[in-house]
């Protein structure tokens, strides 16, 4: 509960086409002054946040084990906040590392837009903070905060204190009580990037009414796909408008880069295979298939999702008799090391263009992937798995454009790839075709400002 809404999980078109709002979903649409949703639908979700509580409490107590940032900024999630915020502030929520990421251009493109006013950049996890402050830390016009957990007296508090001119929330992290609480006190509220699987899509219907309040509380939706805008649309969100994926318009930091580089002189020109963003489960599929079939001058970059399973993982590939070093120990790599784990936050670009080929996690169990994007944007060839219904369009546009492939398991996965470490000139044609896939998509950030701007009168008043 700490990290995911109930409406989250539930790409890129050139258009900015509106959807038809559907009948149900009208009358809750913000052209009337704010009227409160109807408290019925949210009182079972309510009386089940207040009985969870104590237990969210405890899990935050737990992760702090593993990770003791959990304990830091703890009144924040109770909407207790220090200092005296600008008077002129657009609230961007972005709940962990992938949405701070995706963010980055959006944000930026606020801050050149809006002159005069600060950004507060909100996020639910600690490592989603630890991103925006590496990204952001630097930028004396934002500001980092937790959101509070969703009770209607916390969410008021939070806007209470921070008073902001409009909310912009990354790709599908919808809180009934927040959402509530923005219309009642007028502040309009864009749902940006936004996906919805057709698994999600389902899973949301079994509760109409909470969705279509929830959903028909915001005054504008960017989708970044047909489909997601349809699934959106159908569920209650008022008018969808196909914008792209703003991940596109991610530019890979110089400084990410140049570190790429420096992981490659320590690599001794052995050739590179890399596992990013894996989930539980995964490793030891790859890890036993990697033993099975990779000759010995093959290294594996193995990077897991969840920084609090790096020692976990460690322990995984030791288990399977193969040398490890890990990246924080910041030696080259010996001749005689099999696997390199990357244990390491924020440095994923630079993972990507160190590798030679990528295997992305998510998608060889059923957790629905993670975006390739980054990859394709530095130039490096894609391999996917089955499960990748998270960023199913571009997952399917990316393997048409020849920067991507799918297999039907993770050992079928690490095959293809040292197949393709043994074929340069195919690895070459998918790197061109990688780079050109992500150009082509580029400009969701423009037409998601624009959308923005279409919003009601505290955003022409901004």
């Amino acid at each position: 509960m700490t990290g995911t809404s109930p409406f989250r999980r539930c790409p890129a078109s050139a258009g900015a086409a509106a959807l038809p709002v559907p009948e149900r979903a009208r009358r809750y649409t913000l052209h009337s002054p704010f009227p409160l949703l109807p408290m019925s639908a949210r009182l079972p979700y309510t009386l089940l946040w207040i009985l969870a509580l104590p237990f969210v409490l405890l899990r935050l107590l737990w992760r702090a084990r593993r990770q003791p940032d959990y304990l830091r900024h703890w009144g924040e999630r109770f909407g207790s906040y220090a200092g005296k915020p600008p008077e002129k502030l657009i609230w961007v929520h972005a709940v962990s590392v992938g949405e701070t990421r995706a963010a980055e251009p959006l944000l930026r493109a606020l801050l050149a837009q809006w002159p005069d006013h600060g950004v507060l950049l909100t996020q639910m996890t600690p490592t989603g903070r630890e991103t925006a402050e590496a990204l952001f830390g630097k930028e004396p016009r934002v500001l980092l905060a937790y959101l509070p957990y969703d009770l209607g007296w916390l969410s008021a508090r939070f806007l209470r204190h921070f008073r902001p001119r409009f909310g912009v929330i990354m790709e599908t992290e919808l809180w009934p009580n927040l959402l509530a609480t923005c219309r009642r006190q007028g502040v309009p509220v864009a749902l940006v990037n936004a996906r919805l699987s057709e698994r999600s899509a389902r899973r949301y219907a079994r509760l109409p009414a909470l969705s279509e309040l929830t959903l028909g509380a915001l005054s504008a939706v960017a989708a970044q796909t047909e489909d997601d805008a349809r699934r959106l649309n159908a569920l209650g969100a008022p008018q969808p408008r196909v914008t792209g994926s703003i991940k596109f318009d991610i530019t890979p930091p110089a400084a990410q880069l140049e570190l790429a580089r420096q992981f490659r002189s320590g690599f001794d020109q052995r050739p590179v295979l890399l596992a990013a963003s894996t989930r539980d489960g995964e490793e030891a599929l790859l890890l036993e298939a990697f033993k099975q079939h990779a000759n010995t001058d093959v290294l594996l970059a193995l990077v897991p999702r969840h920084p609090q399973r790096f020692d976990e993982v460690a322990r995984l590939v030791q288990s399977r008799g193969l040398k490890l070093q890990r990246r924080s120990d910041n030696a080259p790599v010996a001749a005689d090391t099999r696997v390199w784990l990357g244990d390491s936050m924020g440095e994923m670009f630079a993972y990507y263009a160190a590798a030679d080929v990528a295997l992305i996690g998510g998608s060889w169990l059923p957790f629905g992937g993670q975006n390739p994007i980054e990859a394709c944007a530095v130039g490096t060839p894609v391999l996917l798995g089955p499960h990748t219904y998270n960023f199913l369009q571009v997952a399917e546009q990316a393997i048409a454009a020849g920067a991507a492939q799918r297999l039907p398991d993770a050992e079928g996965g690490v095959k293809e790839a040292l197949a393709l470490l043994g074929d340069p000139d195919r690895r070459a044609r998918m790197a061109q075709a990688g780079a050109q896939f992500s150009l082509a998509h580029r400009g969701a950030t423009a037409r998601t400002v624009a959308v923005l701007k279409t919003m009601p009168a505290q955003v022409e008043q901004a």
